[in-house]
């Protein structure tokens, strides 16, 4: 016996040693789980002498391991039960306070009422540590037994048997190969003519008959019927074509598998077989479903044209390709029948070597030739998916390289077959072969949903590339990998141990995080934030604008009712999935590091934002100036404030900078704010006639207060003009662009009726040199050529614009026109 099978039956003793001093605990167990509890014990005991002896065979092992699997799931249960009475419990002894030490005393009721909970405290925790001890020693067993049929089929995939290119092996093989065929067709023809088959047929005629009657009406009108039921699908409308069609290729599948199922019961029924044929008569559904599906996935990816980088083709080999498909699908049935055969009867390994290696190479030679057919057409889609998109080329990047690992297995196959290695080949070869198929099932599903999408959203063929298809494309791969793990050799009960332990969860301190857990807070969690988001709307559209709150206050009413709804959310969805708030101390300590370190800024404006929203120096629809820019604020949140410019753009302002920034609040209480209209006249303008004109242009327009009246100022004697300034206040600042534009249009038009000049700079330049601008004439033909090279140069147009400046500025030439 191992050191660890010893160590735990001497736990094992003193458990139960610990449970016979604890007699009143185990008292509660009823009789039911005291005899569930023994025979547990007897499992585990003959558990770990059938794995000590190692000689069970593998179908043995897994029936025990299925039995240990449903113990194991028992005492899981167990580990949680009476959990909430336990935390009860603790609390009333929490409340009790710290026990008296050695020495010291208590009050009697106090002691008492102490001892009782702690009797029923042990009481309640005997049976889960029972529970726990069982559940270890129940996973370690199930941990062993799979690593034994690990092993034995690691030793059986590496083993090398005898080489199926022997010619010593053929004779033998051909010879029990027909033994085998001529033992199932003379009980079968021993049988058809006894009386005891007459008589049974006899009896069961009309069912016979029945059954042969479905079988044939399904088998010779199932394809016509199916194209039937298209014709009248297609009356419902033309944009589902694609969804009639898939539905017109599974019928086309469907019932003819249903009539091979009534053939096969009938020749059931009749007992014209002998015990070995109806052994393969089981399997014959299955094998006819194999052959129909594999022909219609060919129909699918080839008659459709449906593009694909899994097994593409060139145009014009569609049907070779589709006849590619259907030889594999007749391979896979031939080599299924070869292994159920050899569950029939003994057949040496030398005969397995020599019948199946004809069945790898022709697989291999299929793959290979499917290979050689897509050439061409790789290339071209290669290049399309390169311009549909990343998650395109992605896919098909994929899809390529699964391909080309297949082909390759295909090539690596009957060589290994060759040198004896037969298992090894298998368990490529038509794993290969599956999962291309699965794969191009996935392409054409992922297809048939996109269609189905299309025509429920009226968006037709442009859904197979909206995200809805990519989704399910996800989805769909999510759902194939255990499939694919099957495929590759994985047995059902390590899925069942990997959904077993994904449903466990794992342990995190005293709390355990499940999918039970985890579903029950999200299902909580997403129910508190639609009430909340309920509630805000509730207030937002219906309370609220019926009192006097102001909008900024509304606005900060309902965000900081989300804030804390969303919270509260969080905090009970917690709760009720069972999780210990105590254990978010860790997660704590880590974040406050985290803000400490590089969430300083996130934080502040955090922080900034509850201030904002409590205090309000600012509120939604305030006109404000903050860093140089101006605008109304649109939304306030817990990190940013949303301000809209007057050139319709949204700019995002840290909160932080709201709060520790100087900010000008131009409608913070009111809308009441004041205007200054700037103006200038001519010199000579009677400045008391000025004065009147615009205080009388100020008091007439109807954005101006009369309390305070608005006034008029003379500012002073500026360089060009007398300069005047109205200043009035607005009923609502807001306007303030728009009654500055109205004054000027009334001042420009009483101006001009009063005959009152509105200045402007004028400028008069002296040019120093004048004839310089004047052109030089050409010299006659008389003149001596001395003279001609004698006149002065041609001015440059830069001098004489430097002449011009420096003549300005030092003879002070430049007047003002009036």
């Amino acid at each position: 016996m191992t050191p660890i099978l010893t160590a735990l039956r001497t736990a094992l003793l003193g458990l139960a040693f610990a449970a016979g001093l604890a007699l009143p605990a185990l008292a509660q167990f009823t009789a039911e789980s005291r005899a569930y509890y023994q025979d547990w014990l007897k499992t585990a005991s003959r558990a770990e002498e059938v794995i000590d002896a190692s000689r069970a065979s593998s179908a043995a092992f897994e029936m025990l391991r299925k039995e240990l699997t449903s113990y194991r799931q028992r005492f899981l249960e167990g580990r949680t039960k009476n959990a909430d009475r336990i935390r009860t419990l603790q609390g009333q002894l929490s409340a009790l306070g710290k026990a008296p030490e050695e020495g010291e005393s208590e009050p009697e009721d106090i002691a008492r009422l102490r001892a009782t909970l702690e009797t029923q405290l042990r009481d309640l925790e005997v049976p889960r540590i029972v529970s726990e001890e069982a559940y270890s020693r129940a996973n370690g067993l199930i941990s062993e037994i799979d690593k034994i049929i690990r092993e034995r089929r690691t030793r059986k995939l590496l083993e090398r048997g005898p080489s199926p290119l022997n010619p010593e092996h053929w004779p033998g093989a051909l010879r029990t190969l027909s033994r085998s065929v001529s033992s199932i067709w003379n009980e079968t023809a021993s049988r058809i003519g006894s009386a005891t088959t007459a008589e049974r047929v006899s009896n069961s005629l009309p069912a016979l008959l029945l059954l042969l009657a479905i079988a044939a009406f399904l088998l010779l009108r199932g394809r016509p019927w199916a194209h039937a039921a298209g014709d009248y699908l297609r009356q419902f409308g033309s944009s589902g074509r694609g969804v009639w069609g898939f539905i017109v290729s599974l019928l086309e599948v469907i019932l003819p598998f249903i009539g091979i199922i009534c053939l096969a019961a009938a020749v059931e029924l009749s007992g014209i077989l002998g015990s070995r044929g109806s052994l393969l008569l089981d399997y014959v559904p299955g094998w006819a479903l194999l052959i129909l599906s594999f022909h219609w996935l060919g129909n699918q990816l080839f008659s459709s044209r449906l593009e694909n980088d899994l097994v593409p083709v060139q145009e014009g080999r569609l049907n070779e390709t589709r006849l590619m498909v259907d030889i594999l699908a007749v391979i896979l049935v031939l080599q299924d029948a070869l292994v159920n055969l050899e569950n029939i009867e003994t057949i040496p390994t030398s005969v397995h070597a020599v019948a199946s290696f004809p069945l790898i190479t022709a697989a291999a030679l299929v793959m290979l030739r499917l290979h050689r057919i897509g050439a061409k057409r790789r290339q071209k889609q290669t290049s399309d998916a390169e311009e549909d998109g990343a998650i395109a080329a992605g896919a098909n990047r994929i899809l390529t390289l699964v391909r080309r690992a297949s082909y390759l297995l295909g090539f690596i196959s009957p060589l290994l077959a060759a040198l004896g290695y037969v298992n090894a080949a298998e368990a490529l070869i038509y794993p290969a072969v599956s999962t291309l198929a699965l794969l191009a099932a996935l392409l054409v599903f992922q297809r048939f949903l996109g269609d189905l999408y299309g025509w429920l959203s009226g968006k037709g063929s442009e859904a197979r590339d909206s995200l809805f298809a990519v989704m399910i494309g996800f989805l769909l791969a999510a759902l194939a990998l255990p499939l694919l793990a099957l495929i590759w050799g994985a047995r059902v009960a390590d899925m069942t141990e990997l959904w077993s332990r994904f449903l466990e969860g794992f342990q995190i301190g005293d709390t355990r995080i499940s999918p039970t857990a985890f579903l029950t807070f999200a299902v909580v969690f997403a129910a508190g934030y639609a009430l909340t988001r309920l509630i805000q709307g509730s207030l937002r559209n219906s309370l609220l604008p019926k009192t006097k709150i102001d909008p900024g206050g509304q606005n900060a009413i309902t965000s900081g009712l989300g804030y804390v709804g969303i919270f509260l959310s969080a905090v009970i969805a917690i709760s009720m999935a069972g999780l210990d708030l105590s254990s978010l101390a860790i997660v704590a300590g880590a974040l406050s590091v985290g803000i400490g370190f590089g969430l300083q800024t996130i934080v502040s404006n955090f922080v900034s934002g509850i201030i904002l929203l409590i205090e309000r120096p600012i509120s939604k629809g305030d006109w404000i100036e903050v860093g140089g820019l101006m605008g109304y604020v649109r939304d306030i949140s817990v990190r940013s404030t949303r301000i809209e410019t007057f050139d319709r753009s949204d700019v995002i302002v840290p909160n932080s900078d709201l709060i520790s920034g100087t900010v000008t609040n131009y409608t913070r209480g009111n809308t009441v704010g004041r205007v200054i209209v700037p103006v200038g006249v001519a010199y000579g303008t009677d400045p008391r006639k000025v004065e009147a004109i615009l205080t009388e242009i100020a008091k007439a327009h109807p954005m101006v207060l009369l309390n305070p009246a608005p006034y008029v100022v003379f500012q002073g004697f500026g360089a060009d003009s007398i300069d005047f300034e109205i200043r009035a206040i607005l009923r609502d600042v807001n306007w303030v662009l728009s009654v500055k534009s109205d004054m000027n249009y009334e001042i420009s038009k009483r101006f001009q009726e009063e005959g009152i000049e509105i200045p402007f700079m004028q400028r008069d330049i002296w040019i120093r040199n004048p004839e310089a601008l004047t052109p030089s004439k050409p010299s006659s033909a008389g003149q001596p050529a001395a003279a001609s090279a004698s006149a002065p140069p041609k001015p440059d147009l830069d001098d004489l614009q430097q002449d011009a400046g420096d003549d300005a500025d030092s003879d002070g030439d430049a007047d003002a026109d009036k």
